[in-house]
């Protein structure tokens, strides 16, 4: 159990999820129905890696990714229903009135959709923020089936140079670690000179530690997670061998050094769920 204080009050996690998880629709934040994600169309299978592809080949977000990401994410990321769901409680937290609520690489949306659910979000602009065209189309197609996609606003841009305006609340849930390692402290500070003290930024990685073996057994314990939901070992090479280099962990500890030096006041872990965790950052 980790206990982390957030504006004087205590929020207590479990270390992991239970490892066995739904293909959810997309998870609305706690509130109505004590938590039940409104029901909606079936995400498409991910097997984009199910058949042998050539070497070489990097993973990006197009529109084959875009197509089946819900399922994508939510079979590869243990815990990411958890860090969805609670993303919008510790926004209403935070979040300030008639500010600004940013999601920095907003994939389809289900961040936002998590803060729409929060009254007391529901009087802040939401605003996401992603580079990749064929995301954003298909996050507008998904915002339409939920009453709460109405308070979305979705814009193509780079979050190194994206404005953030009377900011307040500014979620990064698996954006940093696609950003080159050289750029990421820039991001940070930018996102910081954006906030007042006490506001908050959200930060879900994927990480990796500094001892060896320990590290080695987190990996394979990830990868007994894929399998266990459905993914095959060719499927999980193949994605390994596609994500080399583009995406690039780091441990916990460089992302504390980095936050402090970017000008956050505090940050810890929240949420760990074996090597995905999610920070808070409290300017």
């Amino acid at each position: 159990m980790l206990s982390v204080p957030i504006n004087n009050t205590m929020l207590t996690m479990n270390q992991q999820d239970p490892p066995k998880q739904v293909l959810p629709p997309e998870i609305l934040a706690p509130g109505d129905g004590a938590g039940v994600a409104r029901p909606s169309p079936t995400p498409l299978r991910d097997q984009l890696y199910a058949e042998p592809l050539p070497e070489g080949g990097l993973f990006r977000f197009n529109e084959a990714v875009a197509s089946v990401f819900p399922d994508m994410i939510s079979r590869s990321v243990p815990g990411y229903t958890t860090v969805i769901a609670m993303t919008g409680v510790m926004a209403a937290r935070h979040a300030r009135a008639n500010t600004a609520i940013y999601d920095l690489g907003c994939s389809l949306g289900a961040s936002l959709l998590s803060v729409a659910k929060e009254p007391a979000c529901q009087n802040c602009k939401l605003i996401g923020i992603d580079n990749s065209e064929a995301m954003l189309s298909a996050a507008r197609s998904h915002l339409a089936q939920f009453p709460e996609g109405k308070l979305i606003t979705l814009e193509v841009g780079d979050i190194a140079d994206v404005a953030l305006d009377d900011a307040s609340v500014v979620i990064m849930n698996y954006t940093l670690q696609f950003v080159p390692i050289a750029q990421r402290e820039a991001v940070l500070k930018r996102i910081r000179q954006a906030l007042m003290p006490g506001d908050l930024l959200i930060l879900s990685e994927k990480i990796t530690l500094k001892d060896n073996e320990l590290n080695r057994r987190l990996i394979d314990l990830h990868h007994d997670f894929k399998r266990q939901q459905g993914y095959s070992d060719l499927e999980i090479a193949q994605k390994r061998d596609a994500l080399e280099n583009v995406l690039l962990p780091e441990t916990r500890e460089a992302h504390f050094d980095r936050l402090k030096h970017a000008g956050f006041s505090q940050c810890d872990v929240w949420f760990q769920c074996l090597n995905f965790a999610s920070f808070i950052a409290i300017a």
